[in-house]
């Protein structure tokens, strides 16, 4: 009897187990139902046109431009013969022969005001008096430019572009905060590729670096690539402002040791700075042809003019020749028969006034005579001023172009 009590008693608990069972079932399966279609919905509106990557690309690359030089180097070169014989036989040995060689080179820059200034690196249009500036702009247009100044401490210039219009630019107004571990996005002309893209994050600052044994300081640290090319470049921020402008990538260290993730760029309130002083120059400067040069030979105007050939006198070819530092322009060479060679001007020579201004770089040299023609008559105080001032001999001459 206890028995036939007790079976029906664990039949109606099993029953009502399974009853429960089913219930939490039927609550289970509509969530398991809900996880599975809840990611296919979020993934379906996820739009790329709205990634702040993409926004952030889309605002500044219309003021990026990719940025083609050209520059014509002049060696001397001297038949080997002719020492020869004028060791062995009394001759007289003729004068070296020119080779002109044509290199060129890519880089980028943006513009920072709608009337066509561009900044970019010093190093991608260094002696401009010697260079055609091509800038392309992200419209596929070609431009002539003009190169206005720079600083070769900091490793920026300031060239101009000519157009009838307002032109896109970067406001240098709102700079990016430049917070470690924040997105950053080179964007540049890498490897003549134009409007290429890369991601990283802002991995330092304050950093010292040497270059050709120059030295730059305060630049930014970041991992994003930067390669040949995206020089002179815009690094920017998630909301595409500017953090800094791309300047050097470091593949090995002074040890030989390689690197990688290495890149630097200089700050933003840096460039800003300097276009500042850029624009002032800017103004005081009337406009020039651009780079001062002859269209079929790309010639200076120092030497299609005058015959001159100049090179700068650095600090350690001043020390070299004897010669005081920081004053003047050297004669490399000059042509036969040319003005200056009829006024007898010689190689080895010092320029240190064109008219009443000092001149002490190639860039002044040619700023000056950039606005000169044949059947000018310009005045050239030439010399040399020994180191400490010694040995000071100085003559004015007076050149016609021809």
């Amino acid at each position: 009897m206890f028995a036939c009590k007790t079976q029906p008693r664990r039949m109606r608990n099993l029953m009502i187990k399974r009853r429960r069972f089913r219930g939490i079932g039927a609550m289970v399966l509509p969530l398991i139902s809900l996880c599975l279609v809840r990611p296919a919905v979020t993934f379906a509106q996820a739009d790329p046109a709205a990634e702040p990557a993409v926004l952030a690309v889309a605002k500044v690359l219309p003021a990026v431009v990719n940025i083609n030089t050209e520059r014509v180097v002049r060696r001397q070169v001297r038949d080997p013969f002719d020492d020869f014989a004028a060791q062995f036989f009394g001759v007289y040995r003729n004068r070296p022969r020119e080779i002109r060689q044509t290199l060129q080179s890519l880089g980028t820059g943006f513009l920072v005001d709608p009337a066509g200034f561009i900044v970019t690196n010093e190093h991608v249009v260094e002696r401009a008096a010697d260079l055609k500036i091509e800038v392309i702009t992200n419209d596929k247009k070609s431009y002539k430019a003009r190169y206005i100044t720079g600083d070769s401490k900091r490793d920026l210039a300031f060239i101009k572009i000519d157009s009838d219009k307002p032109l896109p630019f970067v406001n240098l107004q709102d700079i990016s905060p430049n917070l470690l571990g924040q997105t950053v996005i080179v964007v540049g002309n890498a490897l003549g590729y134009g409007s290429s893209i890369s991601r990283g994050v802002l991995s330092g600052v304050k950093r010292d670096i040497t270059i050709d044994n120059v030295d730059y300081h305060d630049l930014l640290q970041t991992d994003a690539a930067i390669n040949p090319g995206n020089s002179g470049g815009p690094l920017i921020d998630l909301s595409g402002r500017l953090i800094g402008i791309s300047s050097a990538k470091m593949a090995f260290t002074p040890q030989g040791i390689p690197t990688q993730g290495l890149g630097f760029a200089i700050p933003a309130d840096i460039v800003r700075q300097n276009v500042e002083e850029f624009k002032k120059v800017a103004e005081k400067r009337p406009p020039t042809k651009p780079a001062a040069q002859d269209e079929e030979t790309g010639s200076s105007s120092a030497d299609r003019l005058f015959g001159l050939q100049l090179q700068d006198l650095t600090n350690d070819l001043a020390a070299a020749l004897g010669f005081a530092t920081n004053k003047g322009v050297l004669v490399s060479a000059v042509e036969p028969d040319s003005p200056a060679d009829q006024a007898g001007i010689e190689r080895g020579l010092v320029i240190y006034r064109i008219g009443k201004y000092e001149v002490n770089s190639v860039k002044d040299v040619e700023r000056l005579l950039s606005r000169a023609n044949s059947g000018s008559s310009v005045d050239f105080a030439v010399g040399v001023i020994g180191r400490n001032g010694r040995g000071r001999r100085i003559e004015t001459v007076n050149l016609e172009a021809r």
